[in-house]
């Protein structure tokens, strides 16, 4: 693939990690899940694929131009650091995941899911001085599980779609 096709290919991937984390808003997780900040990571959907049809250079590509505009679009600074540091964890974790390939794109999504949310909680301890905010790492590991799933789930179906399409 061309230098150019690349960026573009990383330029809409970009724009849908966006559409996907703005629609997540949307999603009223609380009432299912009564813990602050839970969200499903729908934008990590297209990091995994970047991850699987690309490589971890493309998704890294995709992932920090994506909490950059994230925060300019309304997450701010705290937003953008908090979704930097997860972020970042996450694709170090899920990288070495796959490249292990002792897990399937299910259990690279659940490992990545809970190495944002580690990311998180470290972020958040430094933030606030407190070691007291790793208490709430827990009960986030047990929602990444769930929400690692899914958009593992999601991650593999679109797999099944596009391992046929030349990119």
């Amino acid at each position: 693939m061309s230098k150019a096709k690349q960026i573009a290919l990383c330029a809409v991937m970009v724009a849908l990690a966006l559409v996907l984390s703005y629609t997540e808003r949307f999603i009223p997780l609380q009432m299912l899940v009564p813990l602050p900040g839970v969200k499903l990571g729908l934008a990590n959907i297209v990091t995994l694929v970047a991850l699987y049809l690309l490589s971890p250079k493309h998704a890294f590509f995709i992932l920090v131009p994506r909490c950059i505009l994230g925060a300019a679009f309304g997450g701010g600074l705290t937003g953008l650091l908090f979704s930097l540091v997860g972020g970042l964890l996450a694709l170090g974790v899920m990288t070495i995941a796959k490249r292990i390939k002792a897990f399937s794109v299910y259990g690279v999504s659940i490992l990545g899911a809970a190495a944002h949310n580690l990311g998180q909680i470290l972020t958040s301890m430094l933030m606030m001085q407190s070691v007291y905010m790793g208490a709430y790492l827990p009960y986030l590991l047990v929602v990444a599980i769930f929400t690692g799933f899914a958009t593992g789930a999601a991650c593999g179906g679109i797999l099944r779609i596009l391992r046929g399409v030349k990119i």
